[in-house]
């Protein structure tokens, strides 16, 4: 997440509705990628989702006939607000939700909505339980579905520990089921001798082999022993689908993750190199596509700074008596495989409104 500030100097969060130095309303304009200050009379508005609801602080331009943002758009079923804590919890949910739209739109991903692009768009369905007791969180042909109760924190956690993650986070959820949604948008259609297509597979395994059965066997037998070697998590081993999920929600952590200390000036060359140097192979995209070595040594970089990073993140979450934040390790093999995925990324960006990933 980038550093935003007020225009009276302020700094201001993703988040951030109102200004506590010049007291003014605030929201975010996904167009313009920035904070601005809500003018009486001005040319932006606040979603409706905002100004009714306090969930939204996105903005949108004042004459335009929706009432609705970029994000809440998307929405295509929502919690019924009458219940419970579903207010609460619808709130969290649209945050993490807002989270994964900024970043897929830095990466210069366009994104509409199925009822605007029926064929490539993308909506959710946010339901809870107290109206579908059977409801899962997943991914349908551009429909994304996630389990309002994800937003609570107890019941989030002990999913985590019945099903022995690492870690689990509602943000996690959304970047996980995106990756769904990508592959059927970006890669589904393509021919089996696509050079993309194939570098898939090289990396990742042959993503036609019987889903259903491969994740009953998941739960039922585990992840296969040593599978710390070639994937980023357990789950990650029992589809090659599930594979490149798991990668490209990483890949966003780190992206992210990456944007968010930077911007608030926190450096890796004042900081001592950590324990695993990764070694130039862990750069290496698949064989059948063209090897760049300059790309290459840049996404090695990259991904080298958010090893030292994530390190001090670690100790500094130690050191207050808290677990580690990032209980990941990335080997070669997995190293690789966010290599492609950054390589996906790169192709997918829209040169008009592309915003380069950062990989200084």
């Amino acid at each position: 997440m980038q550093r935003f500030t007020c225009d009276c100097g302020n700094i201001l969060f993703f988040g951030s509705t109102h200004c506590l130095k010049c007291d003014r309303d605030v929201g975010y304009d996904p167009e313009a990628g920035k904070m601005l200050r809500l003018e009486p009379g001005g040319g932006m508005k606040r979603c409706e989702n905002g100004s009714e609801h306090a969930v939204c602080n996105w903005l949108l331009s004042a004459g335009s006939p929706e009432k609705l943002c970029l994000a809440c758009r998307m929405n295509r079923t929502i919690p019924d607000l009458k219940w419970g804590r579903n207010l609460m919890l619808w709130g969290r949910t649209e945050m993490a939700k807002r989270r994964l739209i900024y970043t897929l739109l830095q990466l210069g991903i366009t994104l509409q909505s199925k009822a605007m692009n029926p064929k490539t768009g993308l909506s959710f369905d946010i339901v809870s339980t107290l109206s579908n007791p059977t409801v899962t969180t997943g991914h349908l042909n551009g429909v994304i579905t996630v389990n309002l109760e994800e937003a609570d924190d107890t019941y989030r956690q002990i999913n985590r520990q019945q099903l022995g993650e690492n870690s689990r986070t509602l943000l996690g959820h959304f970047r996980h089921e995106s990756a769904h949604y990508l592959w059927q948008r970006f890669l589904s259609d393509l021919t089996w001798e696509d050079p993309l297509r194939m570098a898939f597979r090289e990396r990742f395994g042959d993503e036609w082999q019987d889903y259903a059965i491969a994740l009953g066997n998941h739960y039922q037998q585990g992840p296969p022993a040593g599978w710390e070697t070639d994937y980023i998590t357990g789950y990650a081993a029992s589809h090659p689908w599930e594979d490149w999920a798991e990668t490209w929600a990483h890949y966003l952590q780190i992206t992210d993750g990456l944007e968010t200390c930077e911007s608030l000036g926190i450096q890796v060359q004042h900081m001592a190199l950590p324990l695993v140097i990764l070694p130039v192979e862990a750069g290496f995209l698949p064989t059948i596509l063209k090897h760049d070595p300059v790309a290459n040594d840049a996404f090695l970089a990259w991904l080298q700074r958010w090893i030292c990073l994530s390190s001090v993140l670690n100790e500094v979450s130690n050191s207050i008596g808290e677990s580690e934040l990032y209980p990941f390790v990335i080997p070669v093999k997995v190293a690789q495989k966010l290599r492609l995925a950054h390589h996906y990324a790169q192709v997918w960006r829209q040169p008009k409104k592309a915003v380069k990933v950062p990989l200084k």
